[in-house]
């Protein structure tokens, strides 16, 4: 009796944990492709300051997704450090995720900023100049919101 007792309470901490390590890691995909943040190289942002598309000839497998990067310079990079370069919450909006809703909002990969070492993306240019004006509030929410979220990919493209 206690050997499925024990059992039990493995298998009971086993689906606690596992939503909440997939919720961390969630990477916004399009659609149904694994190409992480609509196949954008993220460190293009650092290295280039303005978004450039990744190409299939230079991809890393990170996080459940292919991230695509603009040439093997910066894949080389990334694979350094991909903590580094990768876009905050997985790279879904980030003035979403810390709008109280639990849900995950689509990027436009031109609605962007680096602040204090870390990169945001936004739905559109007109939700960024928003998420600007109240950024650090919203971070401290995000970062609280993101391991927790509820509907990963519910709203991707």
């Amino acid at each position: 009796m206690k050997k499925i007792q024990l059992i039990a309470a493995l298998l009971l901490s086993l689906f606690i944990t596992v939503p909440a390590f997939a919720a961390k890691d969630a990477v916004y995909k399009r659609g149904r492709s694994e190409v992480a943040i609509k196949g954008y190289d993220p460190v293009a942002y650092w290295t280039e300051g303005k978004p450039m598309e990744g190409s299939e000839e230079f991809t890393m497998e990170w996080h459940g997704a292919t991230w695509q990067f603009a040439s093997q310079k910066h894949l080389d990079l990334f694979k350094g450090d991909p903590e580094k370069y990768a876009p905050q919450y997985g790279g879904y909006c980030a003035w979403a995720m810390a709008d109280g809703k639990g849900r995950t909002v689509r990027i436009s990969p031109d609605a962007w900023n680096i602040y204090n070492g870390k990169l945001y993306l936004n739905f559109n240019q007109n939700v960024l100049k928003e998420w600007l004006t109240t950024r650090d509030a919203d971070i401290e929410v995000a970062d609280r919101n993101y391991p927790n979220i509820t509907d990963v990919n519910s709203f991707n493209e």
